[in-house]
């Protein structure tokens, strides 16, 4: 899918969702100083008289900070179901029941709100592990677990299982390693939670390296809904001995 229309600067995500004609970053840092409620209405005087004389409920303010927080975690549910490029601002802000130019009071444009569900995402897998090292140490990791790493490997399996937009949006993240920003910040984030699982574990570098490679299996078996990739499994053969599925059969 193509990209956003272009921003300012020839930047297609710097600023514009969609192919809007308007400057809707500018538009929402407006309706924010002009008062615009959490909730998508605007704190007016004429609101204020309204509510005073019971004609209309008054509307909690949620603090900005709440908002980002929920943006961000509405924005790993809909960016894991269609990517960077292919997933409208407009539909995170409904998931949240506040206007779009709202979510661009508070993030520079849709690639800075993809972004920070990377982060998000990245920082949820930190705390899977670093929670499954903590219940290993105090004896309550499951039995099967000879040590912290194998702990933290079935930590993440069941992460994979229960939160299927953490696997996706993982997948997603790569997928939009081709923009130079995303790329940069993957990168960092990857790397930083190899660092970690290291810290964590005192592994050596070739069990890290078997960790996280076992871990990328485990993301595509997972993005497949099958339970492992060896050749020889039970799937890969029925999927072979069916000759109803044969799309685009490699020669």
């Amino acid at each position: 899918m193509s990209a956003a229309g272009a921003g300012e600067g020839g930047d297609p995500l710097a600023r514009r969702d969609g192919g809007g004609d308007v400057d809707i970053a500018r538009e929402g840092a407006l309706r924010a100083r002009e008062g615009e409620s959490d909730e998508g209405g605007v704190d007016s005087p004429a609101r204020r008289v309204l509510t005073a004389r019971g004609g209309e409920s008054p509307r909690k303010r949620v603090p900005a900070a709440e908002r980002r927080e929920a943006l961000i975690e509405a924005a790993v549910h809909e960016f894991a179901l269609s990517g960077l490029h292919g997933t409208p601002v407009d539909r995170i802000a409904r998931r949240v029941g506040v206007a779009q130019p709202y979510v661009f009071s508070l993030f520079a444009g849709k690639r800075d709100l993809f972004l920070a569900a990377v982060d998000h995402c990245f920082d949820r897998f930190a705390e899977t592990f670093s929670q499954a090292a903590a219940q290993y140490r105090a004896g309550h990791a499951p039995e099967d677990c000879e040590d912290v790493l194998m702990a933290m490997g079935a930590a993440y399996k069941d992460l994979l299982a229960t939160d299927r937009a953490y696997l996706m949006l993982q997948h997603q993240a790569y997928a939009a390693c081709d923009d130079e920003v995303v790329r940069a910040r993957v990168r960092r984030r990857y790397a930083e939670l190899v660092a970690f699982v290291g810290g964590l574990s005192g592994a050596e570098a070739e069990r890290l390296d078997d960790f996280f490679g076992h871990g990328m299996a485990l993301n595509v078996a997972a993005a497949m809904g099958v339970a492992e990739l060896s050749a020889s499994c039970s799937w890969v053969q029925a999927e072979l001995a069916d000759p109803a599925g044969a799309g685009g059969a490699l020669q």
